[in-house]
């Protein structure tokens, strides 16, 4: 007795169980790539750095006014990896602390971004 089957018994064009596996690996694999790389979009800076394979931008967050930049100064960093996970405190209140300051003339951000894989943002605060 014949069976009628539409992948053939040997042959270059049949598919083993390992060649499902790996295709189907593939596919997973480029499935959660192509959302890292959307999602690596949502979290940006203020306003829209120029991107590329590398980027590292200072720029000011606060421009009213002249700018009095005070005799003390203090950071607060976050850290984002493929947009999936993202660590750190990057608040005003966090970089006067980190500062000892008490009053704040003056705000800029440094924002990094390494192939949309690893994104930095840092809050530097000026004043006394």
């Amino acid at each position: 007795m014949a069976y009628c089957t539409s992948v053939p018994a040997k042959g270059p064009g049949r598919k083993t169980n390992h060649t499902i596996r790996i295709m189907k690996r593939t596919g997973i694999l480029a499935a959660a790539c192509a959302a890292a790389v959307v999602s690596a979009g949502c979290v940006s800076a203020p306003f829209k750095p120029p991107m590329g394979l590398y980027s590292e931008v200072t720029a000011p967050l606060s421009t009213e006014g002249p700018v009095q930049l005070g005799p003390k100064s203090g950071e607060a960093t976050s850290k984002t990896i493929l947009g999936l996970v993202a660590t750190g405190d990057c608040s005003l209140a966090t970089a006067a602390k980190n500062g000892g300051l008490r009053k704040i003339n003056h705000v800029d951000y440094k924002y990094k971004n390494i192939l949309g894989v690893i994104q930095e943002t840092t809050v530097v605060v000026y004043g006394e």
